[in-house]
């Protein structure tokens, strides 16, 4: 008896940040690119994504209030 169960991925989330911080400079090879589609989990690279926003709004904010100071 075959059961039909989605394939789970087995991406950490700390792999998933560092795909998306990797992501936000522009430098990745196609290898790691095929790979981390593979096997990260989708919800990790969403909630990492939002949090490397918040860290790039928030140093973003520092800059000009440094720079209006």
């Amino acid at each position: 008896m075959q059961t039909d169960k989605p394939h789970q991925r087995k991406g950490s989330f700390l792999a998933s940040m560092k795909a998306v911080l990797w992501s936000f400079f522009g430098v990745r090879k196609r290898a790691d690119y095929e790979n981390d589609a593979a096997s990260l989990n989708p919800v990790h690279v969403i909630v990492a994504g939002l949090i490397g926003v918040a860290i790039f709004i928030g140093l973003i904010m520092l800059a000009v209030s440094f720079a209006v100071a």
